[in-house]
């Protein structure tokens, strides 16, 4: 079995029995199929030092320290898959060191171009011409933009919402995230109005008639991808007066924690309507805490100047 299959096979094996999402396997497949291109001989029978000339590759190459420590990441998924299934009598990476990686800050969005971003999304949906494509877009990019900011979701749990969320007009709701974990989400009144706006014109389109999904599209999905939302999204943070290349939909849902925690919300509530299984995950909103604590004392401490 050549590097090829036993790639094939590994990558059948995380989606049978990991039930790996589509965008895990491929990233997966994109990592380890690089690695194999440039290993000689290919990645199935490279040894430590192969791989070890890889990483110091790649980091030459200018890539970033998580992304050096994703790829490997995959190529000891892949040796730990090999071993076990008794492909390979050792496990290479067994020896390697991780690259060294800084908690870099996540970006955001201050509340002032949040609320400049969601009153120009709204502003667009009620002066959009309802017969027309544009008018259509205008109402799903205000929906989106709303229902993102209310609940914190990941783009691919947004944009995959069933039609069922819209329908039951409830201010919570579940959402199925990684690993197929369920939890609560909140949905404000705003969030709420703009998805039953979307969902008066959505029901216009013989189209979305049977869909399953709140957001359409005629893609292989059957959903908005997650593709056209961050671009139409850029193009509202440019329409504005935001910078584009600082918008993204993960930096929205930055911005519903950030958020929170400045107003003071406790880091395990945030940690679970985000959905990290781990608070670690989440404790990258440290820098958010000790900025109110500084201004708490500050505010009122009785020595404080």
């Amino acid at each position: 079995m050549n590097s090829a299959a036993r790639i094939e096979a590994f990558l059948e094996m995380m989606s049978a029995e990991r039930g790996a999402a589509e965008n895990t396997l491929s990233s997966y497949r994109h990592d380890l199929e690089d690695a194999s291109q440039e290993i000689s001989g290919g990645l199935a029978g490279a040894g430590a030092a192969d791989i070890r000339s890889y990483l110091d590759d790649i980091a030459e190459r200018g890539f970033a320290p998580t992304s050096q420590a994703r790829k490997l990441s995959a190529i000891r998924q892949f040796f730990k898959f090999l071993y076990a299934e008794g492909l390979r009598g050792d496990d290479p990476t067994g020896t390697l060191d991780s690259p060294k990686k800084g908690r870099p800050l996540p970006k955001t969005m201050s509340e002032a171009e949040t609320g400049r971003l969601i009153d120009r999304a709204a502003q667009e949906a009620t002066n959009a011409a309802l017969n027309d494509g544009d008018g259509l877009a205008a109402l799903r990019l205000h929906a989106l933009v709303e229902v993102l900011y209310a609940t914190g979701l990941r783009v691919s749990e947004l944009v995959g919402l069933p039609v069922t969320v819209a329908l039951r007009d409830d201010r919570f709701f579940m959402v199925r995230g990684k690993g197929d974990k369920e939890r609560m989400v909140p949905l404000s009144a705003k969030a709420r109005a703009a998805m039953r706006a979307w969902l008066a014109v959505r029901a216009t389109v013989p189209a979305f008639a049977d869909s399953p999904f709140l957001f359409p599209a005629a893609s292989d999905s059957g959903h908005l991808s997650r593709q056209v939302f961050a671009r139409d999204l850029k193009g509202l943070a440019a329409r504005a007066g935001i910078t584009a290349a600082k918008i993204s939909p993960h930096v929205l849902r930055h911005a519903f924690a950030s958020h929170l925690l400045q107003n003071g919300a406790d880091l395990r509530a945030v940690q679970q309507l985000l959905g990290h299984s781990d608070i670690s995950t989440t404790q990258i909103y440290t820098h958010v805490l000790e900025e109110r604590l500084v201004r708490l004392v500050n505010d009122h401490h009785p020595l404080a100047d």
